[in-house]
């Protein structure tokens, strides 16, 4: 992979734990059934290897940890009761609101409006329980509508850390762009994600990626950094390993939150500015 790039023309978004602060409250919802029938909180260990995962929260790791007394329809229907009670709350992450803001009036270094799209796993009804507050509401409406690409879209065969949904909202932004203007290509193309799955899954699309994980799954994955920017961890393994990058490639970087992002790096220039 060459490690000279073009200007970015598409900004690309996971949202839980990346736009909105749903990774905790995910936790806590788990974590208040797990004590209801008497086992220990959702410690990160694990958490941190079902993140991004389509279905994570209910599925073979969880279970295999939790050893609950009930059947995984009753922990989903528990679950979800929490859910319902809690994501209501859900708040912008630190820097969202102002990059969101700035983007959607941005162009690029060679002259491009930069597009913005959304790449969730989370399904409609998920997305619609995130996103009742004003300020979540308001950080979704910036991004089109055609351009919002869910976990349950059944344009998308493979969840991640397959490529599909990230070359899915690609393709709705191409879909959407003038007679005359120049598709836009992956490596034109910025992956934002918080999880290790979903930094792969952007990696596997041809895209660079922006890593931005919560301060304890970035202590699960201690002095494995660079493995993670590359989509080399191998959560779940897929093959294709050919679509994965190398560990210092430059395609990918990790910050600590999206406040006071580094706009000229990526050939970005707001309008602010």
């Amino acid at each position: 992979m060459s490690s000279t790039f073009p200007p970015v023309r598409a900004c690309l978004f996971d949202m839980d734990g990346l736009l909105i602060n749903t990774e905790d409250i995910y936790t806590k919802c788990a974590s208040i059934v797990l004590e209801k029938y008497g086992r220990p909180p959702l410690p990160w260990s694990v958490k941190a290897q079902m993140m991004g995962i389509p279905g994570s929260s209910n599925g073979d790791t969880f279970h295999k940890w939790a050893q609950l007394p009930i059947s995984r329809e009753q922990f989903k229907q528990e679950q979800t009761e929490q859910q319902r009670i809690y994501f209501p709350e859900c708040q912008p992450l630190p820097g969202v609101q102002q990059l969101m803001k700035d983007l959607k009036t941005a162009a690029n270094a060679d002259g491009y409006p930069v597009q913005i799209a959304l790449a969730t796993s989370s399904g409609k009804g998920n997305v619609d329980m995130k996103t009742q507050s004003a300020a979540t509401k308001a950080l979704l409406e910036l991004i089109p509508l055609e351009h919002r690409v869910l976990g349950d879209d059944p344009r998308v065969l493979h969840g991640k850390p397959s490529p599909d949904i990230y070359l899915r909202a690609l393709q709705s932004i191409n879909e959407a762009l003038p007679d005359g203007v120049p598709r836009i290509t992956p490596q034109e193309c910025l992956a934002f994600e918080d999880s290790v799955i979903g930094v792969e899954a952007g990696r596997r699309a041809g895209m660079r990626a922006v890593w931005v994980p919560h301060p304890a799954l970035l202590q699960e994955y201690k002095g494995k950094e660079a493995e993670v920017l590359a989509g080399r961890i191998g959560l779940v393994p897929i093959g294709n390993e050919e679509q994965l990058g190398q560990p210092g490639d430059g395609w990918a970087e990790q910050l600590p939150s999206l406040e006071n992002f580094p706009y000229a790096k990526y050939g970005i220039i707001p309008q602010s500015s």
